[in-house]
């Protein structure tokens, strides 16, 4: 085959190609360690590249294949891991200087070690904002990463290393978190699919306040990649007593078991609050169309609810007060100054356990409305963020007095732990990707991954690449 197609190759052929003997683990993941590094000055997407280890994982996926007896469903694809994952033989510095790199790193995260068990090759970590607190990838550590399509503009953020390097063609599979909008919000800015998994479905480990609107899961060019790769991360781990239960049947298997054929889904373009760019509204609103094409009843919903805005900041306020509160001023005055100026001002309201456990209660208010609209459309389509792709040296783009009023879209549900997917739907009229979002009920990951499949039969992305490696 031609050597230059295989850093597009999905993680499904290149199994096959496995399986046929027409490529090794170790010839691909060669190439993606080059790229990769061929990359960092133009993206600065990875803070780990390590080829030793990862030829050495290939090296034993290789021989595995040649005795025809491949470990799991991974074996021998390249994977990589964003900065805030537990990665036995990496440090995991999570984008900051307050982490000393030179100590024992010895443990796997619930989902790295799924991926090792499975054959995955691990080439490298991504970057991310310190703490993943930040909807674009800029830090005192590793500072900016770029957009693959124009590397003047973001990626994204909290997980842009990962989309960044996914759009690039530097591996098929990432795996990224997501809080806010941190898989969803670089998927739409780089043009790759993002699949944010309902709360508890993937296991995760160390315990963090940010635990209950917390997900790991799969950045990648194609739907089916993602549903192996979330079918391998959601794998059962003791360390996490929150997780959900596991459901051993493939979730790549079942994509085309559902048909859409007169399920009534919801648009909504604003939810009732939001901001829109108007090239953004428009190339969503024409992408819905695709679900009538399949035979489903699309429907206007002026608005979903009201702003909850408010609410998620008093959760996330309480959280990050809990989680830093170690930190002295000595490590305040090496973090970004936007995160410790956050960190200040959560201690000065010091929100008590009272005021954690109102808002808590409200919350179980915002979930059960949201089950209530499930009732009547099962998915619900935004758009993913309100805004295409701006410059990658600003925090948020010109005329949004602050972050969450250009991602109103993702941060709500991950507040009600429901699913949730992005989806590549075109590019503006200069050039940048835009995605479209799609809202499951909760635990329904498989319907959201099935709706996605659905758009991607009858609207393909994957023949768009950016040449910034070309």
């Amino acid at each position: 085959m031609d050597k230059t197609e295989i850093p597009w190759l999905t993680a499904t052929e290149l199994l096959e190609h496995y399986r046929r003997g027409t490529l090794s683990p170790v010839e691909v993941t060669r190439t993606v360690v080059e790229r990769a590094e061929r990359s960092q000055p133009l993206l600065n997407a990875f803070c780990v590249i390590d080829p030793e280890a990862a030829l050495a994982s290939a090296r034993e996926s290789e021989a595995r294949w040649r005795r025809g007896q491949p470990l799991g469903l991974l074996d021998g694809v390249p994977v990589s891991i964003k900065d805030i994952v537990l990665t036995k033989g990496w440090p995991t510095l999570r984008g900051s200087r307050t982490i000393p790199a030179n100590q024992p790193w010895e443990e796997d995260a619930p989902s790295v070690a799924r991926l090792r068990e499975h054959g995955a090759v691990l080439f490298g970590k991504t970057t991310t904002p310190e703490f993943a607190v930040g909807p674009v990838t800029r830090s005192p550590l590793t500072g900016v990463t770029r957009n693959p399509w124009n590397v003047d503009m973001t990626p994204g953020g909290s997980s842009g290393g990962a989309g960044a390097a996914v759009a690039a063609g530097i591996g098929p599979l990432a795996l990224g978190t997501d809080a806010g909008g941190s898989i969803r919000i670089p998927s739409s800015f780089c043009g790759i699919f993002g699949h944010k998994p309902s709360g508890g479905r993937v296991p995760t480990w160390p315990p963090t306040p940010y635990a209950t609107f917390a997900a790991f899961g799969p950045m990648t060019r194609t739907v089916e990649d993602a549903a192996r790769m979330l079918t391998v991360v959601s794998g059962p781990d003791p360390r996490d007593w929150n997780a959900l239960p596991y459901d051993p049947v493939p979730y790549h298997e079942r994509l085309d078991a559902r048909p859409l054929e007169g399920m009534r889904i919801a648009w909504s373009p604003t939810l009732g609050y939001a901001r829109v760019d108007d090239e953004v509204r428009q190339m969503c609103e024409q992408a819905t169309r695709a679900f009538t094409e399949l035979g489903a009843k699309v429907e206007t919903v002026a608005q979903v609810f009201e702003n909850p805005m408010a609410l998620i900041s008093g959760l996330r306020e309480a959280a990050t007060n809990f989680a830093f509160q170690s930190f002295g001023e000595d490590k305040l005055a090496v973090m970004d100054e936007r995160v410790a100026n956050m960190i200040r001002e959560t201690r000065k309201k010091a929100a008590t356990a009272s005021d954690y456990l109102a808002v808590e209660a409200e919350r179980m208010k915002f979930g059960a409305r949201m089950n209530a609209f499930h009732r009547d459309y099962p998915l619900l389509l935004t758009p993913t963020v309100a805004v295409p792709p701006f410059s990658a040296d600003v925090w948020y783009p010109a005329g949004y007095e602050g972050d969450r009023e250009w991602w109103p879209f993702t941060i709500p549900f991950n507040f009600t732990r429901q699913p949730a997917s992005s989806v590549p739907c075109g590019f503006t009229k200069s050039g940048l990707p835009v995605g479209l979002h799609i809202v499951g009920p909760a635990h329904a990951d498989l319907l959201v991954l099935q709706a996605s499949r659905a758009f991607e039969r009858v609207r393909p992305w994957r023949d768009a690449r950016p040449r910034v490696l070309d």
